[in-house]
């Protein structure tokens, strides 16, 4: 039984796991990324939490196939290093995999945080033995990922699509991706949560929750939401005709039954392909798809 390391690095937090090659998580632990203390501070107290789970799971370090590590975009997965001042300021330029291939004498591999939760649902969740599939993540923001021929579709010079911002609404709201409308801008948590602040609510979920009790202007503010969520299925449904497009996050855990129905629906009006061959599903395995599928880049590698 092959054995590695799943890292999932957030803007907050820092997930750990021992992942067996099965995708069974056997030890995991979560610490704060406090980006801000600096990239040196980050690695040492990274290493400590691998030496802690995999002393918790039974395994020597020199047993494992190696660590794979799903962060926060941009990163750049040949090189090996994170470019990401919008959300983990201080680690800009940052050689993650050699910094800690060094410190724990393993191999290390990196990917984007949205295509190693699509590696991970593909390996062991939702998106088992199908190809090609595509996997929206909503939470904070939206991101995704495309798979396709079991292999991580990857744009110019080895980038990241980012599926998160489409452009879903002409003339919308502003986007710090540069444009106008994007599904980033309209469905992520935070947007929901923004324009819900505006108009008396909390938070994202005190919208949903208006929503439901028949609110009006809370009613509109997840209506755009699932239209923009439907035209981004529409669009991606004819652009990469998925056999599969999962829907995932924290947003999709508790309301993917409202959005998906839509996206559907939508999609049973295609003329251009059969609609039976795109099925949209919920991700399975929540938020530990990272973990998991970081660390199935060590485990098909090893």
């Amino acid at each position: 039984m092959k054995k590695a390391v799943g890292i999932d690095i957030g803007g907050t937090k820092t997930a750990i796991a021992a992942v067996t090659s099965e995708g069974r998580i056997v030890s995991e632990l979560a610490l704060p990324t406090n980006s801000t203390a600096g990239f040196a501070d980050g690695t040492e107290r990274i290493v400590r939490s691998v030496h802690t789970v995999v002393t918790r799971a039974g395994w020597p370090c020199e047993d494992l196939a190696g660590i794979g590590i799903g962060c926060a975009g941009p990163v750049d997965p040949v090189q090996g290093s994170i470019h990401n001042p919008y959300t983990l300021p201080g680690w800009e330029d940052a050689h993650i995999v050699r910094a800690l291939a060094e410190h724990l004498g393993v191999p290390v591999w990196l990917e984007n945080d949205a295509d190693a939760a699509l590696l991970g649902e593909c390996c062991f969740g939702a998106g088992q033995g199908c190809d090609p599939v595509v996997m929206l993540t909503f939470g904070t923001g939206v991101g995704g990922g495309i798979l396709a021929q079991g292999r991580i579709v990857r744009g110019a010079r080895g980038q990241h699509p980012e599926l998160g911002h489409l452009s879903v609404v002409t003339n919308g709201a502003e986007c710090y991706c540069g444009t106008r409308g994007c599904l980033e801008s309209i469905a992520s948590g935070t947007a929901i949560g923004a324009r819900g602040e505006a108009a008396g609510w909390i938070d994202a979920r005190a919208v949903f929750a208006a929503a439901r009790a028949g609110e009006t202007s809370a009613a509109a503010i997840v209506a755009d939401a699932v239209n923009a969520v439907c035209t981004a299925v529409w669009t991606i449904a004819h652009t990469v005709l998925p056999q599969r497009l999962l829907l995932g996050g924290g947003i999709m855990d508790e309301h993917y039954d409202l959005f998906a129905g839509s996206a559907t629906a939508a999609l049973a009006r295609a003329t251009q392909f059969d609609p039976k061959s795109v099925t949209v599903a919920k991700a399975a395995l929540g938020n530990r798809a990272g973990l998991a599928g970081a660390a199935s880049l060590a485990l098909r590698a090893g």
